[in-house]
């Protein structure tokens, strides 16, 4: 595997602030995946709020957010290119603040649902800006540690978000949007101090090359697949608008890809795929990201509707898996330096292989029996976590420096429509019924098990690479 692009002469020191700009930059990705994850659990709070609202019109405050985060991750991070990634960073910070103080603010369910639209847009350009903000801060060397970082802090927004969300719901549910406003203004402040300029492209220059048609054919085909697999649980997995939107992603996509191929300057450039290892990763996130949301959601399931635990109490239950996560990105870096990216990665899936396997072998039992039937899953899931992501997000390294937002956001494409598809999966396979059974989730167990597989077959493709010196 060749060497990631180095930013500096081998002899150059490290930049001393790129600790300091990876926080900054791991802030704006835990605000946005916290944003996605517990306002779920504030469901109930807001029906109360906007009392006639049915619960079809209550799933676009989340929906909306997704796939409007989704759809705009590759254009987002083409723009970031174009305009430089400080700039659209710090952007992207102020509109995610103003956004989230509207949602707060909301009078009515179709006011918070059109300020989640203008969240997930903000969202779009900050999550593929963080981690191009971040990866040219390091030596080679030091990026794998990095990269388990940014991924640790996703790992921990997702997994708490039940918890923060049922903590803050418990007051007032406009407070999970009201305390981003804080984090905004102090991210932001230390954005202008501390992140480093980087030359943009001037006059014509930063405009030439966006490339409207395959943005629009981008927006249309993520947009699509994207509603299709969060709406068909509630629209029905033959619904005419379920069929439609995939219709239309799968048509949107087909025309994208045989415009990539005619046009000077594509929205995605066919040169990101030629580069060693990005395909695999692209596609090796989306399997694991399949059997990631499955896992969490199945967790969450199996915790509220099997063993009937308080929402709180499944929040917590599933603590040990960002946990070890962060345990593991602590060591992930010295580890992939030792053994090589390859070998980390495929024992990073084998671990979330073992996850499902682990739970058919050992039942669901009970709740008195967590510790041995479901915890050494969650512990295997957070190895797993912290040894696979980094590995295939750092694949974004190994681009041209003038692309390395947009392929961060393709690589998020990856994970937001795999999570996406986790979940629509997860509820087809155990029957879409409102509560499931410990039988129904054994079902997902084996969807979780092939799906990881599939994650070792990309992590097996990646090109050989000895150790990292």
């Amino acid at each position: 595997m060749p060497a990631p692009v180095r930013t500096s002469a081998p002899a150059s020191a490290p930049d001393p602030r790129r600790w300091l700009v990876l926080a900054i930059a791991s802030a704006a990705q835990f605000l946005a995946v916290l944003d996605m994850i517990a306002v779920t659990i504030a469901f109930p709070a807001i029906s109360r709020d906007f009392g006639t609202a049915s619960p079809a019109a209550l799933s676009w405050v989340l929906t909306a957010y997704t796939v409007v985060l989704a759809a705009l991750l590759v254009p987002g991070g083409r723009l970031a290119d174009a305009v430089g990634r400080r700039r659209g960073f710090l952007v992207g910070m102020v509109l995610f603040g103003l956004a989230s103080a509207a949602c707060g603010a909301a009078p009515t369910l179709a006011t918070l649902i059109a300020a989640r639209v203008a969240q997930g847009a903000a969202a779009a350009v900050l999550i593929p800006t963080s981690l191009s903000l971040a990866l040219p801060a390091f030596p080679a060397r030091e990026r794998a540690t990095a990269v388990g970082v940014w991924t640790a802090v996703s790992a921990v927004a997702a997994s708490s978000g039940p918890v923060v969300g049922g903590l803050l719901a418990a007051s007032d549910w406009r407070w999970i949007f009201l305390v981003n406003v804080p984090v905004v203004v102090a991210a932001v402040a230390a954005g202008l101090r501390f992140l480093p300029r980087a030359a943009a492209h001037t006059g014509r220059e930063r405009w030439q090359g966006l490339d409207p048609l395959g943005t629009a054919l981008v927006l249309v085909c993520i947009g699509a697949l994207v509603t299709a697999c969060a709406m068909a649980p509630q629209w029905g997995y033959t619904a005419p608008g379920t069929l439609g939107c995939l219709a239309a992603g799968v048509l949107a996509g087909v025309l994208c890809a045989v415009h990539m191929r005619r046009a000077a300057e594509p929205v995605v450039h066919p040169g990101l795929f030629r580069t060693p290892g990005f395909t695999a990763a692209t596609l090796g996130l989306l399997a694991y990201f399949v059997a990631y949301a499955a896992t969490t959601l199945g967790s969450t399931l199996l915790f509220t509707d099997v063993w009937h635990y308080p929402v709180q109490q499944a929040g917590l239950a599933l603590a040990p898996w960002p946990l070890t996560v962060l345990v593991v990105s602590s060591v992930s870096g010295r580890l992939v330096r030792a053994v090589g990216e390859r070998p980390a990665a495929l024992a990073g899936a084998l671990c979330f292989v073992a996850v499902p396997v682990w739970w058919l072998v050992a039942g669901p039992a009970d709740g008195s029996h967590y510790a041995t039937a479901h915890l050494p899953g969650l512990i295997l899931a957070g190895i797993g976590t912290g040894l696979y992501q980094p590995v295939m997000f750092a694949a974004a390294g190994r681009l041209p420096a003038a692309r390395l937002s947009l392929g961060s956001g393709v690589l998020m494409v990856s994970r937001q429509g795999g999570t996406a598809l986790g979940v629509a999966a997860l509820v087809a396979v155990t029957g879409g019924q409102r509560h499931v059974k410990a039988a129904e989730l054994t079902h997902g167990w084996y969807l979780i098990a092939v799906t990881a597989a599939l994650a070792v077959g990309a992590a097996a493709v990646l090109p050989a690479r000895g150790r990292v010196e």
